[in-house]
């Protein structure tokens, strides 16, 4: 029998291979890599799905300054087929920029300012859209009013080749609404009353946002309310520009392009937070190149040098006016109207900076006892409570991907018998962290954790640390007044018994034992918790050093102060403190 020859593989050619080259959008991309945006899993896909709408709408009242008044509505079609209702009372959108908002990835107000927002990219809402789609070929009802005219009910669908919108049946609707309603049906997602569920999520951002009133009927049918308990929207964050620490040699190029700034000195003026006229001096003298030159002139080993001078400059922290925290007050209502703690501590740290630019703030709370910490079924021996950590972002709430999040990472870093917690992750506790910021460095486009930025984790550390203090200090107190009534019930019981023994041996009256007995263990409990506080504030007091070690060290990498600002702090002389000294003067002569 013949052998058959190897045929030797045919050279493909550039021009062949060039027939197949094709351009593709990013509705594409995110189409076929849904699970990128958070879309993968039947009950995360749900709860996600809720997530992007609910936020949006949150947004969207806050930025108008209105208070929200949230409905959620998801009713079961069939097995693993759902539809999802969300209405808010915000701005709405107009016939401009409905399409877009809803329907157009990477389309938003949000992804070019540097403002806080639970937002970031523009993609979430518009994600949802496409799912819709592609699981069951229908398009997304739409009602928006702006509170001027009719408002318009219109489908809405997306064509992923141009990641444009496609707008179906637009028409004006004789009712008065002032708002957004989104209907989206959903196969392949499943509702369940879980910790990662649509309702778990709804009750934590009702947590997150007191000031917000959210409504849910789930799919059996069952309401809930999460009422607000504040009723003030919070101040509007300011925009701020980019900080000069932050900034990278392709931001300068870019930024320099479009700058109306006739001058390389104008525009780092201002195109940059905190650059003031002794910067720009400092940063004269360092670079080579003429500072009046055209900014569009710029050359990228020009600005290599910018960035150099930059590194090289003390400036003062980033502006917080971009920022704006839940608050102290709000937060201890909030937790008081939802989790009713036994004991609860709630701390607003100052601003920090992370990656040199980026200004973040970090607020915590822990509470103990009480609906406090998750409750599980303990089989035979009921049910039982365990650590819960809720982790925000922006005021919204991450559900998943929990560890491999900074903040999780932080919370486990703890030595919590420290503070009286033996057994943290069996402890009736509740663990509250919400991180701030401009920018949040999320692990993947799903949102859904918190980068490991060193900065960020130790300025959480800090925080769960100072909390964890005044919290220890309760249940450390309340776990020696039980030891403390233990100690003096079991001594009584045998008080009886020797006092008839006393009695017999010296004939003392039996009333008179009793009494000296008594005092003599009460005396006893009072050297021993006075003996016990003396150790305990030895501890705290290495552990108070140790930690104003780490905040020392953490307020190193801030910027100084400068010359002016502490001229400003420095407080003038007072006119009646220069006449009292000329008198003192006057009675020695």
């Amino acid at each position: 029998m013949a052998e058959k020859k190897e045929v030797e593989p045919t050279i493909i050619d550039a021009e062949h291979l060039a027939k197949e080259f094709k351009e593709h959008s990013v509705a594409e991309f995110f189409k076929k890599n849904k699970q990128m945006l958070g879309l993968y899993g039947k009950v995360r896909t749900l709860t996600t799905v809720i997530h992007e709408y609910v936020t949006n709408s949150l947004d969207a009242c806050e930025e108008a300054n209105i208070l929200p008044d949230i409905t959620v509505k998801i009713s079961e079609i069939a097995t693993e087929y759902y539809e999802i209702e969300v209405k808010d009372n915000g701005p709405g959108l107009t016939k401009e920029t409905v399409g877009k908002a809803l329907g157009q990835l990477l389309a938003g107000t949000k992804f070019h300012r540097m403002i806080q927002s639970r937002g970031q990219q523009g993609i979430g809402s518009s994600g949802c859209t496409m799912l819709a789609q592609t699981t069951t070929g229908k398009p997304c009802k739409v009602i928006t009013g702006t509170g001027k005219g009719k408002p318009i009910s219109l489908e809405l669908s997306i064509d992923p080749k141009h990641n444009l919108p496609k707008i179906a049946n637009m028409k004006e609707i004789d009712r008065d609404f002032r708002g957004l309603a989104v209907q989206a049906k959903f196969k392949g997602v499943l509702y369940r009353d879980s910790e990662q569920g649509p309702l778990e999520y709804l009750r934590r951002t009702a947590i997150a946002n007191p000031h917000a009133q959210i409504k849910f009927t789930d799919p059996t049918g069952q309401k809930f309310v999460f009422k607000r308990s504040a009723v003030k929207v919070p101040k509007p964050p300011i925009a701020v520009k980019p900080h000069p620490k932050g900034v990278t040699v392709d931001e300068i190029v870019t930024l320099s392009k479009y700058s109306d700034a006739r001058k390389v000195s104008s525009f780092l003026r201002s195109d940059f937070d905190r650059m003031g006229q002794k910067s720009l001096e400092e940063i004269t003298k360092k670079v080579s190149f003429d500072m009046n030159k055209d900014p569009k002139q710029l050359r990228w080993d020009e600005a290599e040098e910018i960035v150099k001078a930059f590194k090289e400059i003390n400036f003062i922290a980033p502006s917080s006016d971009a920022l704006r925290p839940i608050g102290e007050e709000r937060i201890t209502k909030s937790l008081q109207n939802i989790v009713d703690p036994e004991f609860m501590h709630v701390l607003t740290r100052k601003p920090q900076v992370y990656s040199g630019g980026f200004p973040f703030q970090v607020e915590v709370s822990i509470a103990y006892g009480g609906k406090a910490g998750r409750t599980i079924s303990g089989g035979s021996d009921g049910p039982q409570k365990r650590l819960e950590i809720m982790r925000f972002a922006n005021r919204s709430p991450l559900l998943f991907d929990a560890g491999n999040c900074a903040i999780t990472k932080a919370v486990h870093s703890i030595e919590w018998k420290r503070y009286d917690i033996k057994d943290i992750d069996n402890a009736p506790v509740t663990v509250l962290v919400n991180f701030i910021s401009v920018y949040i460095p999320y692990t993947g486009a799903g949102k859904q954790a918190i980068a490991d930025e060193e900065d960020v984790i130790e300025e959480i550390r800090l925080a769960l640390m100072q909390s964890g203090r005044k919290a220890g200090r309760y249940i450390s107190g309340k776990r020696k007044e039980a030891e403390r009534l233990m100690k003096r019930e079991l001594f009584y019981k045998y008080i009886p018994e020797i006092v008839t023994a006393l009695n017999a041996i010296t004939k003392t009256d039996k009333d008179i034992l009793d009494k000296k007995l008594r005092k003599m263990v009460l005396l006893k409990l009072k050297l021993d918790d006075e003996k016990e506080a003396k150790e305990n504030g030895e501890n705290k007091k290495d552990e108070g050093i140790e930690v104003a070690k780490k905040e020392n060290a953490h307020s190193k990498d801030e910027p100084e102060k400068t010359e002016k600002e502490t001229k400003k702090e420095k407080p003038e002389p007072k006119k009646e403190d220069h006449k009292k000294k000329t008198k003192a003067k006057s009675n020695k002569k």
